[in-house]
């Protein structure tokens, strides 16, 4: 069988708006965002989702509290699912990080982390995925490297395209996960 997973990026933040770059920070939905969220929940009603996993970070929790209103029992937090760690640079203008993307596929922002070591926390959540939700359907509620980390590791895409591109919004992407998946 398989796990099929539905991913969604976390709602629309204040510093999304302001052009600066959360990372690790917790990050807060605004208005807007939270609109957003509301909307997610329209779109993807809970019942269709055995779980929901989302990040740790907070504006991926208040994603998931707002759109399903705190559906505590099954929404499960994993600081696997981060962003990625900009160290030093957090809170730096997103244009900057765009142009700092490629350079960091391997090379760790100063103090924080690489995209590759995204990519690794990723597939070490997909493997407990895979062993214990083959033949359900997961939500996940998560940031872009870790979407970014998904093409790699489901659709084969390459770090330096998916870096290179960029962020196109859109209502979710889909995956499925053999349940043999890298064992």
């Amino acid at each position: 069988m398989a796990v099929d997973i539905v991913y969604e990026t976390h709602s629309l933040t204040t510093d999304n708006e302001a052009g600066r770059a959360t990372g690790w920070l917790p990050g807060e939905l605004s208005e807007s965002g939270r609109g957003f969220a509301r909307e997610l929940g329209r779109r993807r009603p809970v019942d269709d989702f055995a779980v929901i996993f989302c990040s740790d970070l907070a504006r991926a929790v208040e994603t998931v509290e707002t759109a399903y209103g705190g559906w505590p029992a099954v929404a499960r937090r994993d600081h696997r699912l981060r962003e990625c760690d900009y160290g030093e640079l957090t809170g730096m203008p997103v244009d900057e990080l765009a142009r700092q993307r490629r350079a960091r596929i391997d090379a760790p922002f100063p103090g924080g982390e690489s995209y590759r070591q995204v990519v690794d926390r990723t597939a070490e959540f997909l493997r407990d995925l895979a062993e214990g939700w083959d033949g359900r359907r997961v939500l996940l509620v998560s940031h872009s490297a870790n979407r970014w980390a998904l093409d790699h590791l489901l659709h084969g895409r390459t770090l330096a395209d998916l870096v290179d591109a960029p962020f196109g919004w859109q209502e979710g992407w889909s995956y499925r996960l053999p349940d043999d998946w890298r064992r």
